[in-house]
């Protein structure tokens, strides 16, 4: 008889720990998904405007490395089926203008243009589809 309380007693413990534990360590709150991608899109856009707006100043290059970085860091963010190929030449227009700040800001300038139409190409797309 003594096993059986001990029994029906940790029966009870796992089944008061599981639920109070299941919503005390779920994952985070939920996030709006469409949010989150706008708000990629918009920031990495941004980011990148200030990029070109650094190298046609002919500015700091570090300036122009750190806008492009925080870029790519959002662009991650912009999770949309149908838009990936262009996240991926996106982040790659985006490593380029990275890579040749160092030789020329000017044409590292170009690539971050050429980004810049990327991202507002996948932005049209995602607004057509979120209507």
């Amino acid at each position: 008889m003594n096993i059986f309380k001990k029994i029906a007693l940790y029966t009870a413990m796992v089944a008061a720990f599981a639920a109070v534990s299941a919503p005390a360590f779920s994952a985070e709150e939920h996030k709006d998904k469409n949010a989150v991608v706008r708000a990629a899109g918009d920031g990495a856009g941004l980011k990148i405007q200030e990029a070109i707006s650094v190298a046609d100043a002919n500015g700091d290059k570090a300036v122009f490395i750190a806008a492009i970085g925080e870029a790519r860091q959002l662009q991650k963010e912009f999770r949309y089926e149908q838009t990936e190929r262009l996240r991926q030449k996106l982040n790659d227009k985006l490593r380029a203008a990275r890579e040749s700040a160092d030789e020329n800001l000017t044409q590292a300038g170009a690539s971050a243009r050429e980004a810049l139409v990327v991202l507002s190409e996948m932005k049209e797309i995602y607004e057509a589809a979120h209507k």
